[in-house]
């Protein structure tokens, strides 16, 4: 693993199909669970949880990710009310500051982050992640975002980094994570979206790719990178492939590293 430009090296890990789709269709959605029978195929008895599995424990092993990237569909769903928060009655400007609970602060540099891009303060939940041991969220937002919303974050003791003006600013979000946070890997396990802007941004470095034996088109299906058209001037980003593995039910694990970029996308 190498860390470009000082800042976190980025892993993809994500389940699609043969033809890329990373859902059933709008709205319909793999469940989260990779045993549930839900996901099942005719006739299939391991939903692809084996390959999931053993690529989640590779990761793991050789990359150490302290930081696990979702996206905002993993929380809220798309045109979802959201909760109603009073309005900030002092000065907001002090909001729009990176916020770190005083009891976190010795642990920020060891604990395991979960991150989530909610550039226009729409999780509003509350969730910590502390559930899990040596684990907490951490929003990654941006000055968008509603004073409201981040008076609510430090009401719950929830650490937040403001990271860009009109949406989170990615390239910025994995420096800072890097030198603030000491994460040298982020683990992205978002949906297309996050996966389109990321790519985007040049901010891929490895791929692992559960691929599913299932066909299921649709024009409006989400897939696995969704995001804004190359330009004219613009190349695909290249990839290697380092390992192809074939498991039960006629899965395949495949891990692709990214080769060497050009183009205007990525300098």
């Amino acid at each position: 693993m190498a860390v470009t430009d000082a800042r976190a090296y980025t892993v993809i890990l994500i389940s699609t199909s043969v033809d890329a789709r990373v859902s059933l269709g709008p709205g319909r959605i793999w469940t989260d669970d990779l045993t549930d029978p839900r996901n099942a195929r005719e006739g299939d008895t391991t939903y692809g949880a084996d390959a999931w599995r053993e690529a989640s424990e590779y990761i793991e092993r050789k990359l150490h990710p302290r930081g696990e990237m979702q996206g905002m569909g993993s929380f809220v769903r798309e045109g979802e009310e959201l909760a109603a928060l009073p309005p900030f009655p002092g000065d907001a400007s002090l909001l729009y500051e990176d916020y770190m609970p005083e009891e976190l602060q010795p642990q920020a540099r060891s604990l395991r982050w979960l991150l989530v891009t909610d550039g226009r303060g729409r999780l509003r939940g509350g969730y910590t992640g502390a559930e899990r041991p040596d684990c907490h969220i951490l929003h990654l937002t941006s000055r968008a975002a509603p004073p409201e919303y981040l008076a609510f974050l430090h009401d719950c003791r929830i650490p937040y980094l403001v990271l860009g003006q009109e949406r989170v600013d990615l390239p910025l979000a994995m420096r800072r994570l890097r030198t603030d946070l000491g994460i040298e890997c982020v683990l992205s396990e978002a949906g297309g979206r996050l996966n389109g802007a990321l790519l985007r941004a040049g901010l891929v470095d490895e791929l692992h790719l559960i691929l599913r034996p299932e066909l299921i088109g649709g024009s409006r299906t989400p897939a696995l990178f969704d995001g804004p058209d190359l330009t004219p001037d613009q190349w695909p980003d290249p990839l290697r492939l380092d390992a192809a593995t074939v498991r039960a039910g006629g899965y395949l694990w495949l891990r692709y590293s990214v080769a060497a970029k050009h183009g205007t996308a990525h300098g």
